[in-house]
């Protein structure tokens, strides 16, 4: 019986020919990621269950992102502890602002060359799926699992069944990936894919860049998914080659493999989305919103703080002004790309636009600092989550959508998906 490039993915680690859907198996980890929230827990675990003993450093990746620079004494205590436990434990991959290299973990992992097809990646990060981008099976876990794979290495997964979504055909303008993403979001709810393996196809996610690759595997997680995933291509080999001399396999899914559900679109056919409060899930197309006016809108995070998403918000705002009475933030997902959009002069495009650079991290996306919602106010977002509080207070309002709508909108003044 055929299997799904997941499943392949997962028997291999497990050291299985085979697996089906439900099997549990005790799998070999690749790669784990600890940022500085989520690894508080996983430290002490080491520390008193372990006798402190990690299985490999190298294979262990450090990169505080949430709270930096640290924007209180708990994060400056988190973000200690985590530093010090790398130092202390000899892990070399440490990416942090006192490295000078640092940014949000999900961006950084896959363009320092740690992310590879075929591998096995966890860290206690529910977005830890945006790296099925490249071929791998990557997994959100928690804390808890995430001290015993410091430790050992290995971890137990359940099978998960997969899903496919089939996209073909050529995105209108003004469509990126963010509007395929929400749409199939929308449509699928959000527990529509519960520990499934949501598996992206079809001649339109071949054309996607890999930066739009990542908003499609990121979001996985806000129907309920295990993982997002895309079978590596030439533009995978050749983003991963560029960036590792590491050795990988690139695994398919076999021609007649099981899928518990598939869903087709026709490119042409989608819109500009915006997610409304209080759920990833609660999609319309933007022109619906014309009546929504904005306070903020926020260009950033893993999904919308990548190069590729402020070249597309820049076509839009250069050359205009933003609405007097939105703020306009720019958040990059690294420092890396913070440098780049200063030297090829979209900074100069945005700082025209009217608006402000705030330092790259995860920042306003969890409602930590740099651009934090008071009671009443509205922002949109290429942030990935719109709960109730989620980017401040519980009374605020978030309106997740793309670079290009976020844009449109800031100049607006209110969400559109025209200027």
């Amino acid at each position: 019986m055929g299997m799904t490039i997941t499943e392949k993915i997962l028997a291999k680690a497990a050291g299985k020919a085979q697996v089906v859907p439900g099997e549990v198996v005790f799998a070999k980890v690749d790669i784990a990621l600890a940022h500085d929230v989520t690894s508080d827990l996983a430290i002490d675990i080491v520390e008193q269950d372990f006798g402190g003993k990690v299985w490999d450093p190298d294979k262990i990746i450090v990169l505080p992102d949430h709270g930096v620079p640290n924007k209180d004494i708990q994060v400056a205590t988190l973000v200690k502890k985590l530093l010090d436990f790398a130092e202390k434990k000899k892990i070399k991959n440490v990416y942090s602002i006192e490295t000078g290299d640092y940014g949000v973990c999900h961006t950084m992992l896959p363009y320092r060359g740690f992310v590879r097809p075929g591998q096995v990646i966890v860290g206690a990060d529910s977005h830890t799926c945006q790296h099925g981008s490249l071929g791998a099976f990557s997994t959100g876990i928690g804390s808890t699992e995430l001290g015993n794979v410091f430790a050992t290495g290995k971890l137990w997964f359940r099978i998960p069944e997969s899903i496919k979504i089939e996209v073909n055909g050529k995105l209108p303008e003004g469509v990126m990936a963010k509007d395929v993403v929400l749409r199939v979001i929308g449509d699928l709810g959000v527990d529509g894919a519960l520990y499934m393996a949501m598996e992206w196809t079809g001649s339109t996610i071949e054309n996607m860049s890999i930066d739009e690759r990542m908003t499609l595997t990121n979001m996985a997680i806000e129907c309920g998914a295990k993982s997002g995933i895309i079978a590596p291509d030439k533009k995978t080999i050749d983003f991963v080659q560029a960036r590792t001399k590491e050795k990988f396999e690139p695994i398919y899914s076999d021609a007649d493999a099981k899928y518990a559900k598939t869903l087709t679109y026709k490119a042409e056919d989608l819109v500009p989305v915006v997610a409304k409060p209080f759920l990833p899930s609660n999609v319309v197309p933007a022109k619906e919103c014309n009546d929504i006016k904005l306070n903020q809108a926020y260009l950033g995070s893993c999904t919308g703080g990548k190069y590729e998403d402020f070249v597309a918000a820049a076509k839009v705002l250069k050359g205009q002004k933003k609405a007097p009475h939105v703020r306009l933030l720019i958040v990059p997902a690294t420092a890396e790309i913070q440098k780049q959009i200063i030297k090829d002069g979209l900074y100069d495009i945005f700082m025209q636009a009217g608006g402000v650079l705030v330092s790259a991290g995860c920042n306003a996306c969890l409602g930590y600092h740099g651009g934090v919602l008071a009671a009443g106010e509205v922002a949109i977002s290429t942030t990935n989550r719109n709960f109730r509080g989620r980017m401040g207070h519980v009374d605020s309002k978030v309106y997740l959508a793309s670079p290009i709508t976020a844009a449109k909108s800031a100049i607006a003044g209110y969400i559109t998906d025209k200027i």
